[in-house]
């Protein structure tokens, strides 16, 4: 359960705006907002280490966070994390203040655990997760850090889906219950087949002989235009 709470200091900020934002990313701060439902959004920043450290937890982004701005301390969690595209540097942060009675949205990692024997003996067998995160609702205290799958029973043509998953009390799935997680399959790879050498030299003689009418066709074109450029002259 993320009930491990990572106290991480926030820093009011004044100035808004890219110009700011970029003096503070080249000190290693991250311009950042805070707000919820009991919280009048407040601009802020984070130092950029700190952050990481508090994310890079068993909870991940689902970790709880004391969060301190000044002297005033709010539990909260990050909502949004906006990335550099190219060099996947944070350029934004949005936390949100979370109260502990409240269900949250989260998106929680579906680990499979296992090895499906009967799957792996038969030739082209494998595993397909097709959901490798699940949506739940779950107060911020019950939040699991990730949700495991046992696959070793799976057999060819069986699936897994979200009705099958085991929970941790008080939370539930948002998403529909016969939403697959896994599917045991036969993955075949169609390999085309081999053209015969007498298909190959007919093709070639058939581009010859379409090459050699080609030909032919312009130069009986070249003699007609001759023959009309000499009987102009003579004209």
């Amino acid at each position: 359960m993320a009930t491990r709470q990572v106290t991480l200091e926030l820093k009011p900020r004044n100035e808004i705006g890219s110009r700011p934002s970029r003096r503070l990313r080249a000190d290693d701060r991250i311009p950042a907002v805070l707000y919820g439902q009991q919280v009048d959004p407040v601009a802020v920043t984070v130092e950029r280490r700190a952050l990481r450290a508090a994310l890079t937890t068993d909870a991940g982004l689902n970790a709880l966070l004391n969060l301190k701005v000044g002297e005033r301390e709010q539990l909260g969690m990050v909502r949004e994390v906006q990335q550099d595209p190219v060099k996947q540097r944070v350029l934004h942060v949005d936390f949100l203040a979370i109260d502990t009675e409240h269900e949250l949205r989260v998106d929680v990692p579906i680990i499979t655990e296992g090895e499906a024997e009967a799957v792996d003996n038969v030739e082209g067998g494998t595993i397909d997760q097709t959901l490798h995160s699940l949506s739940v609702l779950s107060k911020p205290l019950s939040i699991p850090n990730d949700i495991r799958v046992d696959i070793s029973n799976m057999e060819i043509g069986d699936t897994i889906r979200v009705g099958d998953l085991t929970l941790p009390d008080g939370v539930t799935a948002n998403i529909d219950a016969d939403e697959p997680v896994a599917v045991a399959k036969i993955v075949t790879v169609e390999v085309p087949e081999p053209v015969a050498e007498e298909e190959l030299l007919e093709g070639e003689e058939g581009e010859a002989v379409e090459g050699e009418a080609v030909e032919g066709e312009a130069a009986e074109g070249e003699e007609a235009s001759a023959e009309g450029g000499e009987g102009a002259d003579e004209g």
